[in-house]
């Protein structure tokens, strides 16, 4: 009885993850194409506000006014889908080793990270663990999707956020490099966004 029990488990366990894989799967492949057909290069980037918590940048922080400046880089990370992405964290450090070159190239660097309006200051907090972000760095939080949402970058599946990305846009406001990842990786390096600068 007990070995039949166990079969049963088993293959309710198999049937669900069969099931489950394909839908996340389609679902991370679907959104990135929109948010490339949204995000073009040579194509000016779409303003938007949002509130800074750290960094250089204080209270509000709109793109068009960063970006009358100079260069930006805008960094979506993927925010808190249960847990701190080690991704995310892992890409944030290098970019903060090249601080200075970001500076000398007169580039800010705006991280953004997306979530549920609900305790997403909290999941921010933890994510920064008390690093001081130097200059030209500023982290800004995306409340409700907003941003995500209007730059088509959602990843609507479970435990997902934002879909990773990079996008740089030049002193005339146009995008002219974009990354966007479908899976947890597949960062853009520092030095490769340096370049692109």
């Amino acid at each position: 009885m007990k070995a039949r029990i166990m079969r049963i488990a088993l293959c309710s366990f198999v049937l669900a993850t069969t099931v489950a894989v394909p839908a996340f799967a389609q679902s991370s492949v679907d959104n990135p194409g929109a948010a490339a057909a949204k995000l073009q290069k040579g194509e000016p980037a779409q303003n938007f506000r949002l509130p800074a918590v750290a960094g250089e940048l204080s209270g509000e922080v709109e793109l068009s006014e960063v970006n009358a400046d100079g260069a930006v880089v805008v960094v979506v990370l993927r925010g808190y889908p249960g847990y701190q992405c080690p991704a995310c964290s892992a890409q944030v450090a290098d970019l903060i080793k090249h601080a200075d070159q970001f500076a000398a190239k007169n580039a800010r660097v705006l991280l953004i990270y997306p979530g549920a309006k609900t305790q997403l200051a909290q999941h921010a907090d933890e994510f920064l663990h008390g690093t001081k972000l130097p200059k030209p760095f500023t982290f800004l939080l995306d409340p409700g999707y907003e941003f995500t949402n209007a730059y088509g970058l959602r990843w609507d599946a479970p435990r997902e956020t934002a879909y990773p990305s990079t996008i740089v846009v030049d002193e005339s406001g146009k995008i002219t490099f974009v990354k966007v990842s479908n899976s947890h990786r597949g960062r853009v390096s520092a030095t490769d966004v340096l370049a692109a600068l």
